[in-house]
C-alpha cells in the first residue's frame, strides 16, 4: 500500500499552503524575509532516503516522492504569500560541491549522480528547469509550473564539500568517502571555506538570483573561549567576500546559531551556538565567538 502520509501525501503540500497564507495574514507587515522550507533535500534523504533523521525511513529512491511534495509545497506558499506580503521569498536548500575521489569514468559519473541528487534536484525545477534526467518523481500537470513561481533570492546553507566515488555495491549509484587532509569540526566535517566560494559562484553563474548564506556554522564544545568558531567564521565570511568579488550577488549572511540547541539525531551533544547554553538551567553565557561576529557586523556597518 502506498504510504499516504506526511509529506509522503500530495496533500501536504496544500496543508502547507494553508499554514502560509495564515502566517502571511498575521505577520505580513513585519517579516522582511520569506523561507518556506529549510532544507528539503535533508529532510528527503536523512529522513526518509537513508532513515538517520526522524521519522527514521531507509526507502533510498522510494523516498523522492517527499522531495516533489515539498518543492510543490513551496510553490503554493510563494503564491499564497504574495497575496499577503510584499517582502522577498526565498527557500532554504542545503548545498555541498562535489569532490569526486578516483580519476575513473565510473567516479566522475557517481559524482554528476550525486551533484544532481543533492544541488541540482531542489534547485533546478525553482526556475522552471525541470528535474535533472534519472530521477522518477510524482509530477502531474501544472506542478512543475507551481514549483516555478517566481522567487526573489536563494537561501544557501553550506557545511562541507562532498567526496563521491563509484559504487562498491549495487545499493547506491555512488559511495560516500570521506575528504582527507582538512581540519574537521566535532561533528567530523571537513572544513573546506573555498567551498562556500566555489558554491556561490556557482549558484550565481547558474541560477542568476540574488543570494543569502542562510546558514553557515560549526560545532565545537569549547566555551567561553572558543577560538576554532571564530577561525571558522573568520574564513567562511573571508569566502562570501571572496565570491562576491568573483561577482556573486550575495546580500546576506546569518550564523548557525545563536544558541546551543537540539540538533537533529545528534540531540544536544553538537553545540553550534555563538552563546552557550546550560540545557539543565537553561543559563545563556555569550562565547568569545558571540562577541567576535558582533564586532564584526559593528565594523562593516560603520
Amino acid at each position: 500500500m502506498q504510504d499516504k502520509s506526511g509529506w509522503f501525501s500530495r496533500d501536504t503540500a496544500y496543508r502547507f499552503a494553508d499554514y502560509a497564507d495564515l502566517l502571511g495574514a498575521a505577520l505580513g507587515d513585519r517579516v522582511r524575509l520569506w523561507i518556506t522550507l529549510n532544507e528539503p533535500f535533508v529532510h528527503t534523504v536523512f529522513g526518509h532516503a537513508f532513515g538517520t533523521h526522524a521519522p527514521g525511513e531507509a526507502r533510498l529512491f522510494d523516498a523522492l516522492p517527499t522531495a516533489h511534495h515539498q518543492l510543490l509545497g513551496h510553490g503554493l506558499a510563494v503564491a499564497a504569500l504574495r497575496g499577503r506580503s510584499t517582502s522577498p521569498i526565498t527557500i532554504a536548500n542545503n548545498y555541498s560541491p562535489v569532490r569526486v575521489i578516483g580519476d575513473s569514468d565510473a567516479d566522475r559519473a557517481a559524482g554528476a549522480f550525486y551533484d544532481a541528487l543533492h544541488n541540482r534536484l531542489f534547485t533546478d525545477p525553482l526556475l522552471g528547469r525541470g528535474y535533472p534526467a534519472g530521477f522518477d518523481l510524482p509530477v502531474r500537470d501544472g506542478d512543475l509550473e507551481i514549483i516555478a513561481a517566481p522567487l526573489d533570492a536563494l537561501g544557501v546553507n553550506y557545511y562541507n564539500p562532498t567526496g563521491i566515488s563509484a559504487p562498491s555495491s549495487g545499493a547506491m549509484p555512488f559511495d560516500l568517502v570521506p575528504l582527507e587532509g582538512f581540519p574537521v569540526t566535532e561533528f567530523d566535517w571537513p572544513v573546506v571555506p573555498e567551498g562556500l566560494t566555489e558554491l556561490l559562484v556557482r549558484l550565481h553563474r547558474d541560477y542568476q538570483l540574488p543570494l543569502y548564506v542562510t546558514e553557515n556554522g560549526c560545532a565545537y564544545g569549547d566555551w567561553p573561549d572558543d577560538p576554532a568558531r571564530v577561525a571558522y567564521l573568520a574564513s567562511h565570511v573571508a569566502a562570501t567576500g571572496s565570491a562576491i568579488e568573483a561577482g556573486a550577488d550575495v546580500r546576506g549572511f546569518f550564523v548557525w546559531s545563536i544558541l546551543d540547541n537540539f540538533e537533529w539525531a545528534e540531540g544536544y551533544t553538537k553545540r553550534f551556538g555563538l552563546v552557550h547554553v546550560d540545557f539543565d538551567t537553561q543559563i545563556r553565557t555569550p562565547k568569545a565567538s558571540y562577541a567576535w561576529y558582533r564586532d564584526l557586523i559593528a565594523n562593516s556597518r560603520g
